[in-house]
């Protein structure tokens, strides 16, 4: 009970501090957004807009040999890189706040993996952060692995250059809330193919990279220190988490905007079929991630730390 009104307490006392900052990026926000808006259909309704939409529609013809439909295994990838990021933002943004740990972890040295150098002692949000990298980084190489075995890279790696102006078509077509036509159960637009070819081969290596250069896997001194100095890691991690926060959130506002039920059963049961069944699942899912969420506190983490290590705290 004390904690918790500790923490209500917090919360009151970080919206009282902020409240005018907060109130005036959402009024900025909501004005940039309406700007953007009538901009967009005004250039939508000149000649010059009119021509450029009708040259490039917004959704180039995918290469001969792409698969048509979205496979079972993405079902499963789509819903376990939802839960683990999820929950690697969540902890990032505790490590963020840099408050002492609720407990700290040193990994038994004794098992494997044996070490030469003594194992660090890590903060529990730490520890569990390093551990859903982990789980992340494995499902995102099978991810990796099947999208080439199954040739279903070639559905969002671009492999023609018309991909640029029609990626700025579709983004013109959103931005005036005149939805450009598209299929994605046969191709994704433009936009789509960047946005996930950015996740897949940019974003996430970058992720990997930088938050192995921030973990204990780096080693204390070399050329690797000075090739890729840890400022310069902590600078690039961050944006990459928000990175990821704004691709989330603008592809879940796209998926319940533009035919919800469809892209649901698609995304989580690779049907083309618009009934409520992916839907169910889609909830199933969110429920599952809600337990986790609620689940994942300091009490549970450092009973599960313990079975691998001392836990102090």
């Amino acid at each position: 009970m004390t904690e918790t009104t500790s923490k209500a307490s917090r919360l009151a006392d970080w919206v009282r501090a902020r409240r005018r900052v907060v109130g005036w990026t959402a009024l900025a926000a909501v004005v940039g957004v309406v700007v953007v808006v009538l901009v967009a259909r005004w250039l939508r309704g000149t000649p010059g807009g009119e021509s450029f939409i009708a040259t490039y529609p917004g959704i180039v013809e995918p290469p001969a040999g792409t698969p048509v439909g979205i496979p079972a295994w993405l079902g499963w990838q789509h819903f376990l890189n939802s839960f683990f990021l999820l929950l690697i933002v969540r902890t990032g943004f505790q490590l963020r706040s840099k408050q002492r740990p609720p407990g700290f972890f040193t990994r038994d040295n004794t098992r494997w993996p044996r070490t030469k150098r003594a194992p660090r002692r890590l903060g529990i949000f730490l520890w569990f952060h390093l551990w859903l990298d982990a789980f992340w980084i494995l499902n995102g190489v099978v991810y990796v692995v099947l999208l080439f075995a199954t040739g279903q890279w070639l559905r969002i790696v671009p492999t023609d250059w018309a991909v640029v102006p029609n990626a700025i078509s579709a983004a013109l077509q959103y931005a005036s809330l005149d939805w450009p036509t598209e299929n994605s159960w046969v191709v994704y637009n433009s936009l789509q193919q960047i946005a996930y070819f950015a996740v897949v081969f940019i974003a996430s290596p970058l992720a990997l990279l930088t938050g192995l250069r921030l973990s204990s896997v780096w080693p204390a001194e070399g050329a690797l220190v000075r090739a890729f100095p840890e400022k310069l890691a902590r600078r690039l991690h961050y944006p990459v988490m928000l990175f990821f926060i704004g691709f989330v959130f603008v592809h879940v506002v796209l998926v319940f905007t533009t035919g919800v039920l469809r892209k649901l059963n698609q995304m989580y049961l690779a049907r083309d079929a618009d009934d409520w069944l992916g839907f169910a699942v889609f909830a199933v899912s969110v429920a599952v991630m809600a337990v986790a969420w609620v689940l994942a506190k300091p009490p549970l983490l450092k009973r599960i730390a313990a079975t691998g290590g001392a836990v102090r705290g």
